[in-house]
């Protein structure tokens, strides 16, 4: 712990020696498990001095970054490392197959915290997505309260509907829409691959209801995207309100009950609010088919 905090101070300080910006990011969990945050540099940027480590409930861990740095961070869930420290998380693994990521990304269902410093003190830009699914709650925090903090402090699996939920206890998370079911309108491709043309579903609407300040869906910019001039550090808390997914699974009304949906069910075809089929026509197929099913379901009811 000692030599860590050491390298650190002296990587900061040779940075400011030679002129140059330093922003440090500084991780948080206040989850009630072990987290292990993942950190994925973009095309053309270098790594950060890790890229991936173990982050203890109640435990903090601050990573120095050069100017102008863009790339995602996120944490994994349910991981079993051995001795040597190879393994596998249950939730935002990398596929690296060890606790360093070595270049790679999180595979989805996820939550990404993404950011690009600006250059030599410009703009910082900084969201946090649910575009890939969502694991657990994340919060970003910058420039030592001078930056809007955003994220989703929520924690989604509660609410996460039957056809996207996956996984249980501290590996249960959320899938999108694109990912579960795998259509162009859900994935903004094809004829679906611009802002007038890919429109909120009733399942972005879900993520974006939950978390009104992070991406939920690809061309969801204007209420998900902020910046901050020169915050010199930003706060990544994992579990902002302390409320760990295992809680999640034990209450969710969908949790180890109720009806999974498949894709090409009636509630998954309703889920894609167009213009020509409003909120009115769903909720009357709704009502329709409810009515349908106690005629029939009554009088072997009133039988039995």
């Amino acid at each position: 712990m000692v030599s860590s905090i050491s390298l650190l101070l002296f990587l900061n300080c040779f940075l400011i020696a030679k002129g140059t910006v330093v922003t440090t990011f500084t991780f948080v969990n206040k989850c009630g498990f072990t987290v292990w945050p993942g950190i994925l540099s973009n095309a053309g940027h270098p790594p950060l001095p890790t890229t991936g480590f173990e982050l203890p409930s109640a435990a903090s861990r601050s990573v120095p970054s050069p100017v102008g740095w863009s790339g995602r961070i996120w944490a994994r869930t349910g991981c079993a490392f051995d001795n040597s420290s190879r393994g596998a998380c249950a939730t935002g693994d990398c596929g690296a197959g060890g606790v360093e990521c070595s270049g790679k990304g999180a595979a989805p269902p996820v939550t990404l915290a993404e950011f690009t410093l600006g250059d030599g003190g410009g703009l910082d830009f900084y969201d946090v997505s649910l575009v890939d699914g969502y694991n657990l709650p994340l919060v970003v925090a910058g420039g030592g309260g001078r930056c809007a903090e955003t994220g989703c402090a929520v924690d989604v699996n509660r609410r996460c509907p039957a056809e996207l939920r996956v996984g249980e206890g501290q590996a249960v998370a959320c899938r999108s829409a694109c990912e579960a079911f795998g259509k162009p309108e859900y994935c903004c491709r094809g004829d679906f691959a611009s802002p007038q043309a890919c429109r909120p579903t009733a399942y972005s609407k879900m993520f974006k209801e939950a978390c009104p300040k992070s991406y939920s869906y690809a061309y969801d910019d204007a209420t998900s995207t902020f910046t901050c001039s020169a915050a010199g550090e930003y706060t990544i808390t994992f579990c902002p309100d302390s409320t760990p997914s295992e809680k999640s699974s034990r209450d969710s009304p969908t949790a180890g009950g109720g009806l999974a949906l498949e894709s090409d069910t009636w509630l998954a075809s309703l889920a894609y609010e167009s213009d020509a089929t409003p909120k009115s026509v769903a909720i009357s197929s709704l009502l329709a088919s409810f009515v349908a099913f106690s005629g029939i379901a009554l009088p072997f009811l009133m039988k039995t």
